[in-house]
């Protein structure tokens, strides 16, 4: 199996709106196509696009009422956006822990998360994997929160026979350049809601008075009316670019391609480490489907080498090298012992969260953006070999 990963439907596109030469009659419709096409492909009424997957996460807080004074659960094992977008809204990241054998947002610890503050939950599938969204759906009813699926990492991904993006009030995703989907930079945001859509719509678009959850195109003729009063609000200039909607527009067209080609480079990697005691895969429960964002191993605590030197080994044996998990973002130095309010319920340092702390210095992330079969299988290879050296070592 070989797939392009631009192929000549992108170029397509771009071409028809450069053709277009920027017409304000013609601008917005290529964002128009993909936002009816992406809502309808993850079973959402409403879709909006946006310059970037962070913004995406700023906009839905802030329409959902999240403000200074509140609080909203995040994990801490991801990419500190998350965090970062909840503080940009004013309000305040409350660290939940990580399930041991998934390592995404457990719902027992964002249970003890909670205080009168607490707003929204955020929980992220995590390289691919959804959380138990439903169970986190069930504490968002019962406590009346907002629940934002971050989704950055998840395509085609399922949830107890629902797709991923289709459970929580809301939900966001990426598509930065590493994701399944790409634009080179672009993110989305979908919901059934369609007042929620309204002020996602609004705080994308300037705030201006004419913009609707379906609509994000001002008409000619209301634009150059003397007395139109454009803006009903104080919003960012979020818009995705034509351009980068021209791209995810095809790259959503040939989604369950270049998600097959991720899963296929995963389970390369399984069967490479099939039978390796030191090296354990992340879980798949019952009833879910993993979009294989990457492919990651944990690394046992107890084996005779280090992270570094199993990486190292790799890349001398011919492998294309494999990244670390992030810092969890409390330890950041942005967050770590900074107070971002004075009744702040957390103290961000060493010892907050403990099944993340001990899982996150010894996760190997494997790329799985690899597009043809030869490529992924000499890296499945590479892991193979490394795993022999060591354990012929050990």
């Amino acid at each position: 199996m070989s797939v392009s990963r631009i192929g000549e439907r992108e170029r397509e596109y771009v071409l028809e709106v450069l053709d277009s030469q920027f017409r304000t009659s013609s601008c917005g419709h290529m964002n128009q196509r993909l936002e009816k096409a992406f809502a309808h492909r993850f079973s959402r009424r409403f879709a909006i696009a946006f310059v970037n997957g962070t913004a995406t996460l700023h906009a839905a807080l802030v329409a959902a009422g999240v403000g200074r004074g509140d609080e909203v659960i995040v994990p801490p094992l991801t990419m500190s956006s998350t965090s970062f977008a909840v503080l940009q809204a004013g309000a305040t990241p409350v660290f939940a822990d990580i399930d041991p054998l998934t390592w995404t947002i457990s719902p027992e610890s964002v249970l003890k998360g909670l205080s009168e503050r607490t707003k929204a939950i955020i929980p992220v599938a995590l390289y691919g994997l959804a959380p138990d969204l439903d169970r986190l759906m069930d504490i968002s009813k019962q406590h009346d929160l907002f629940l934002l699926e971050d989704d950055a990492q998840c395509f085609l991904g399922y949830c107890h026979g629902r797709i991923v993006g289709s459970v929580g009030h809301a939900s966001s995703f990426s598509f930065q350049s590493s994701k399944h989907m790409t634009s080179g930079e672009g993110g989305m945001v979908i919901t059934d809601d369609e007042r929620l859509a309204d002020r996602i719509r609004a705080f994308n678009s300037l705030g201006y008075a004419a913009v609707r959850a379906n609509q994000g195109k001002i008409t000619k003729e209301t634009i150059q009316d003397p007395q139109y009063e454009r803006h009903a609000s104080v919003g960012y200039n979020y818009r995705m670019p034509e351009l980068c909607a021209a791209v995810a527009l095809a790259q959503l067209e040939r989604l369950d391609e270049l998600v097959e080609i991720r899963t296929r480079a995963a389970k390369a990697y399984a069967q490479a480490a099939e039978g390796c005691s030191w090296l354990i895969p992340q879980s798949v429960q019952d009833g879910f489907k993993h979009a294989y964002w990457t492919y990651v191993l944990k690394l046992s605590p107890d084996v005779p080498f280090s992270w570094y030197d199993f990486r190292q080994k790799y890349v001398e044996l011919g492998g294309d090298g494999m990244y670390a998990a992030w810092q969890l973002t409390y330890l950041e130095p942005a967050l770590r012992g900074v107070r971002f309010s004075s009744d702040q319920s957390q103290d961000y340092g060493p010892g907050l969260c403990p099944v993340a702390e001990s899982i996150q210095p010894y996760l190997l992330q494997l790329k799985t953006n690899y597009f043809t079969e030869d490529s992924i299988l000499h890296q499945a290879e590479m892991l193979a070999a490394t795993i022999l050296y060591f354990s012929h070592k050990g």
